[in-house]
């Protein structure tokens, strides 16, 4: 689990390199929803998502340790992360992305001047082909999600979210490996254990909703789900027991409900949030998020997009 100190350390040792980012609000949302709705605009973080969190508190210690080039296995968000960090760090990075990796997420990375290798669909191979490489290449790998580090980097979310609202009655987050989820939930709960926190997963990549039904981790295959960040095989091996022990509930969204949300944050909020930043929203307007009267907060992870392809993300 991660502990009151390892999420203060990180606070503290991230906090000089990026945004207190912003809450979000909609009177036509709330009016739709009947909910006090707060939106945690992470998308409009540095490098476009949360994902710079935990790279910071990871990438500063293992320079500290001494590492002298880094090797990532990463989707796109967690690359773009890690490139920037090593850039500002001064030390070289490798990124291993999907054979279909969105081209504006690689297109940053290569400009934050890492190095990039293709490498099958999921994660699963992806990590895979980083362990196999690590020894060769005399790196240091990143996790993307598996890492207390990590966790306790994207757990300072939780942290500021508590300093915006005052007592929401729910925070819903995305889950692809769990590194997200588990680093608020371990803030939240530390701090009030009567906040729920609920996770959204696509129905197309389930793996967290099917390990937490099966009681034990459970694989899936590839996903072809538009939420390309949120498309993990199986929840970690360090996450999901956090996820386990302090997650109220696990909801799954439909790809529509998932295109619908996108175009509402687009049309009416004039917000740039990547499908899987935008499942929250989705889970909220498709009813899925029952909780107590009160404030709800919506983590929106992301907001990096293939802006050739939006016709594919809206309804």
């Amino acid at each position: 689990m991660i502990s009151t100190e390892g999420l203060n350390e990180a606070k503290v040792r991230i906090s000089n390199h990026l945004h207190v980012t912003p809450m979000l609000s909609s009177q036509t949302l709330n009016e739709e929803t009947g909910k006090r709705v707060h939106i945690k605009a992470e998308h409009l973080q540095k490098t476009g998502a949360f994902k710079i969190r935990g790279a910071i508190n990871r990438v500063t210690l293992a320079k500290e340790a001494g590492a002298k080039h880094l090797l990532v296995a990463s989707s796109g968000n967690h690359g773009q992360a890690v490139a920037y960090i090593a850039r500002t760090l001064g030390l070289p990075a490798t990124i291993i992305v999907p054979e279909d990796a969105i081209p504006t997420k690689v297109n940053a990375i290569h400009h934050y001047g890492a190095n990039i290798i293709y490498y099958g669909t999921t994660s699963k191979e992806r990590i895979a082909h980083a362990e196999a490489l690590e020894n060769k290449m005399n790196v240091v790998i990143i996790p993307p999600y598996d890492d207390y580090e990590i966790i306790a980097g994207q757990g300072t979310i939780g942290l500021e979210i508590l300093s915006q609202v005052q007592q929401p009655s729910a925070i819903v987050v995305p889950i692809g490996g769990g590194g997200l989820i588990a680093g608020i939930a371990s803030a939240v709960k530390m701090i009030n254990p009567a906040i729920k926190v609920i996770g959204v997963e696509p129905e197309e990549a389930n793996g967290t909703f099917l390990s937490r039904e099966a009681g034990k981790h459970v694989a899936i295959q590839a996903s072809t789900s538009i939420a390309d960040g949120l498309r993990s095989s199986t929840p970690g091996e360090l996450t999901f027991p956090i996820i386990e022990k302090l997650v109220d509930d696990i909801v799954l969204v439909s790809e529509n409900d998932i295109r619908e949300a996108f175009t509402f944050y687009l049309s009416r909020m004039k917000q740039v949030v990547e499908p899987s930043g935008a499942v929250t929203l989705a889970a909220l307007r498709a009813g899925k998020i029952n909780h107590e009267n009160g404030d709800v907060v919506l983590v929106a992870s992301g907001g990096n997009v293939n802006v050739r392809v939006l016709e594919e993300y809206i309804v």
